[in-house]
């Protein structure tokens, strides 16, 4: 008489290994760190107050920087206005002096010499002094225009340059955020490598155990 055996047939599913973090920790602080939050992977740098701080300032400044880089303000014009008044009062002083000068010096040869000014001699060379004079502050007017211009262009490039080194700074910041954030995730993989190989290695012998109870099974018959 033959005797049936009732053999229970189990089937298993591998397992996912399970997910690794990773952080970067200084004097006992997290300074930054990846995890798993659902389907997403966030990484997360942690700033200091001082950090925060200095991020904060050079953002804010940035954006000024770029929102007002053309606008002057009326302060600002009338700063100007003054310097440029400053500097036509000095020419114009100096212009009256050397051309004051030049025609006095005109006066006292000319009746010296001839007695009166009522002669063509002397008007001929008061009207060379009066038009070189008037030529003089022709090129005075000019100056003025190009200092005009100039510290306009010397406020915007002072601004460019400012913008230049406010960029600087927050490449710089950004630069040593993601450097620090490499680093959790250099240690995450290595984590999840590590996990995935044991992972993998606890299935392949679940699976020999599963194989080696089934031909014993099979035996049995």
């Amino acid at each position: 008489m033959r005797k049936d055996k009732k053999m229970s047939k189990t089937s298993s599913t591998p397992s996912q290994p399970a997910y690794s973090g990773g952080s970067v920790r200084i004097n006992g602080n997290n300074i930054a760190t990846v995890r798993k939050e659902g389907d997403n992977f966030v990484s997360d740098y942690n700033m200091s107050k001082i950090e925060k701080k200095i991020f904060d300032s050079v953002q804010s400044g940035l954006s000024d920087a770029l929102e007002n880089l053309f606008t002057v303000s009326d302060p600002q014009r009338q700063e100007w206005q003054k310097q440029l008044n400053t500097m036509q009062d000095t020419g114009l002083q100096n212009l009256n002096s050397i051309y004051g000068a030049l025609q006095n010096s005109l006066k006292n040869d000319i009746a010296s010499r001839f007695g009166n000014l009522d002669n063509s001699i002397f008007m001929d060379k008061l009207s060379s002094i009066t038009d070189n004079k008037s030529k003089a502050v022709a090129d005075l007017v000019n100056n003025l225009t190009l200092a005009s211009n100039n510290l306009y262009n010397q406020e915007i490039q002072r601004r460019i340059n400012t913008i230049s080194l406010l960029n600087g700074l927050n490449n710089s910041i950004n630069n040593n955020i993601l450097s620090y954030l490499a680093i959790p995730s250099q240690n995450a993989n290595s984590g999840n490598q590590f996990n995935k190989s044991q992972q993998s290695s606890n299935n392949q012998l679940g699976f020999d155990q599963m194989l080696s109870a089934a031909m014993f099974a099979t035996s049995l018959f």
